[in-house]
């Protein structure tokens, strides 16, 4: 996941952490359900050969960004259901 920041709100000298889950759609409910400021619901970041990549964004107390993601087929589609 290296590149050029994609808005002016991510490009700080802080690092991102991605943390891969088994269910995003769990892991973002239980985030949002504890109060952490939620910045990108569960979404398509990109298709791959083998599977697909899924994640959503938050910040920490700290108001450092981070996220959460999980690789499969179409782990999300009852998000969006």
């Amino acid at each position: 996941m290296l590149g050029p920041a994609e808005t002016p709100e991510l490009d700080h000298p802080s690092s991102i952490l991605y943390f891969r889950v088994p269910d995003l759609n769990a892991a973002h409910q239980r985030l949002a359900d504890l109060g952490v400021p939620i910045v990108a619901p569960p979404r398509l970041i990109a298709p791959m050969p083998t599977y697909d990549l899924w994640m959503s964004a938050f910040r920490d107390s700290g108001r450092e960004y981070h996220a959460v993601d999980e690789r499969g087929a179409s782990c999300c589609v009852k998000f969006f259901s």
